[in-house]
């Protein structure tokens, strides 16, 4: 069975992103094996201290290496990505070793997909952002489809998410067959 790292990138325990990657965890888990990322005690990136790299930053590099694909389900914060999920981006683009080429990375070649839930916008404009991002890093983009789900006022005063499963469904068929 194929291994997919879910990277959320919301740190808030019972954000809708986490409930997105939940869904999709229960409607995938007869097809993938999916573990979580987590990346909350890592330090912010710095160059004093990235070799020997710290042994969280080693523990994250080692998963994301190991998987066969992330999918990255986040909200958008002022048209962009969390500061949070950029600086562990960071850290995973970052050579592995002191002299090695940036391409020799833990994204180097892997595939992803990207989830969201947001305000008006679906996360279309983190979706781009980290696509570009993803992109530049070598990281190979493995879907066309995308859940995009625009959060209501609802959603914001009960904290419950409301998702189409369907859309889930054909993201996680495309990025499982490409694997």
């Amino acid at each position: 069975m194929k291994k997919i790292l879910f990277i959320v990138g919301s740190r808030r325990k019972d954000s809708f992103n986490r409930q997105l990657a939940k869904l999709t965890e229960k409607l995938i888990q007869d097809q993938a094996e999916v573990s979580y990322l987590d990346y909350s005690s890592i330090p912010l990136m710095d160059q004093d201290i990235e070799y020997p790299a710290p042994e969280e930053i080693e523990r994250v590099r080692k998963q994301c290496l190991s998987a066969d694909a992330i999918w990255i389900f986040t909200p958008e914060y002022n048209h962009s990505y969390p500061g949070a999920l950029k600086n562990l981006i960071d850290w995973l683009s970052r050579p592995l070793y002191k002299g090695a080429a940036r391409s020799e990375n833990a994204l180097n070649g892997k595939p992803f997909t990207i989830s969201t839930a947001a305000g008006a916008s679906g996360g279309s404009f983190v979706r781009e952002k980290l696509i570009e991002l993803l992109s530049f890093l070598n990281a190979k983009e493995a879907t066309t489809t995308y859940t995009a789900i625009t959060l209501d006022r609802e959603a914001f005063t009960t904290g419950v998410l409301k998702a189409n499963t369907e859309i889930i469904n054909i993201q996680a068929k495309e990025l499982i067959e490409s694997l």
